[in-house]
């Protein structure tokens, strides 16, 4: 038998890949000088109860199923049908997103405008090649996400350096005080906590890399508490950058990060062309990472009946889960051919902020799941074990979830009826309503067993 290839190393940097969200920086960022308040509070309420909580359950519960698996276990099969869902969804929005970024950021770089044609062109063929890529083990393009996570930290770091220089060198460019480091408990700035949440997700993905692992049952909690401690100071740090150095009304959500590097060194430059190539290799690494945790959760949730049977197709060879790999590029490909079509033309806003949405819902249930596993589950062997009371378990519990619920709310439900209001988000209402139904729909069809059974009646 072959020595697994995936070390504790190359675990660490698949969370820094899977986790750390370069392009989701500069919505943050739009929050600011309250995201600093906002950043550091989340690490404390959400990122750390969440990270302690995934390694226990990925540790405990090491198949291939990750939170579909878990909610399964403890809520039954609807349950885990909606979960199963709403994680698979997120991934081909996300990753239409990204791909209508990639010719805006060689927009960016060249100084010209392509046509719509072109971009589509280049648009789908990031999709197959991340599909395509997706198709072999996960030890075997190991390089993609260490390179990745390499460059993403580079990236921060340059970002967060230059901003901190231009400061300095400059004066900063927004006014730092008491009041503006506070949280403004507007809506419009509450509604893009949910950014900074979306900035941690992903550690549960680590799990699903157990059968490439040399030892997962150590690796996974030194992989995410190391990748977490590393994450928070890279977010941090960046995000620092760019709030002090960049007058927030000059951030934009859909090119920021490139934007925001424009703007400290200047428009051209070799620099900014190597820069710019770097950060679209960084996309790759994203979806690329990412997509083996949804293919696996898609794939094992097929297998039990909680999706559709096209999620279930493996390569015979490899036993990677090639349905799941080639929906994602079906429907992200519909999405990007239809998009030009589309009255709202912030594409890469339109579907990050329903890729955000769905991936928020598909996590409401893994924190009660923590508890319930408890408590039905006793005697599971827990490698990494979360300590404390019932009071802080409780707590670890329920701030996660009510901050997740708040999130979702005031992202895509329009509050009031301005026109601003109604045009930003009321898409993202209808997008999430879809979304919902076809959950509902899904998990209220029959499984083949339940069939069989109703067939003998």
């Amino acid at each position: 038998m072959a020595k697994k290839k995936f070390k504790l190393f190359d675990a660490i940097l698949s969370v820094i890949c899977v986790v750390f969200v370069a392009e989701a920086a500069a919505p943050a960022a739009a929050i600011g000088n309250s995201q600093f308040f906002w950043w550091i509070f989340l690490i404390i309420t959400f990122l750390l109860p969440y990270g302690m909580i995934a390694a226990e359950l990925g540790t405990a519960y090491d198949d291939e199923g990750g939170l579909y698996d878990w909610v399964r276990r403890a809520y039954g099969k609807k349950w885990g049908s909606r979960v199963a869902w709403y994680y698979w969804i997120n991934f081909p929005l996300w990753m239409a997103s990204l791909a209508v970024m990639f010719p805006s950021t060689i927009n960016l770089l060249t100084g010209s405008e392509m046509g719509t044609l072109p971009s589509i062109l280049i648009e789908l063929a990031f999709i197959w090649i991340v599909v395509l890529l997706s198709f072999s083990r996960i030890s075997d393009s190991k390089w993609i996400l260490n390179l990745s996570a390499f460059i993403k930290v580079f990236i921060a770091l340059v970002l967060g350096g230059l901003g901190i220089y231009t400061a300095v060198t400059r004066g900063a460019a927004n006014e730092y005080t008491v009041q503006s480091m506070l949280p403004s408990l507007n809506l419009d700035s509450l509604s893009y906590i949910s950014v900074i949440l979306f900035n941690f997700m992903g550690f549960e993905v680590i799990t699903s890399y157990a059968s490439d692992m040399e030892n997962p049952r150590k690796q996974i909690p030194q992989a995410i508490i190391a990748g977490g401690i590393a994450i928070a100071v890279i977010y941090i740090f960046s995000s620092f950058g760019i709030g002090v150095a960049i007058p927030t009304d000059q951030i934009s959500t859909s090119s920021g990060l490139m934007d925001s590097l424009q703007l400290l060194i200047g428009k051209n430059g070799v620099f900014i062309t190597i820069m710019g190539i770097l950060f679209l290799v960084t996309l790759f690494g994203n979806m690329v990472s990412w997509s083996y945790g949804v293919n696996y959760v898609a794939d094992y949730a097929a297998k039990n009946g909680s999706l559709p049977k096209v999620f279930a197709h493996e390569n015979k060879k490899t036993e990677m889960p090639t349905g799941s790999a080639v929906m994602n590029g079906v429907v992200a490909s519909a999405l990007v051919i239809v998009a030009p079509f589309l009255p709202n033309q912030d594409l890469f806003w339109s579907f990050f902020g329903l890729n955000v949405v769905t991936l928020l819902l598909s996590y409401v249930p893994l924190f009660p799941t923590f508890l319930k596993l408890r408590k039905i589950d006793p005697d599971r062997e827990r490698p990494f074990k979360v300590s404390g009371g019932p009071v802080k378990l409780r707590l670890m519990v329920i701030l996660p979830m009510i901050l997740l619920l708040v999130s979702i709310i005031l992202s895509c439900v329009p509050l009031n009826s301005s026109a601003d209001e109604l045009s930003s988000k009321g898409p993202l209402a209808i997008g999430t309503l879809i979304a919902i139904i076809i959950g509902e729909i899904i998990c209220h069809m029959p499984s083949k067993d339940q069939k069989s059974e109703e067939a003998k009646e």
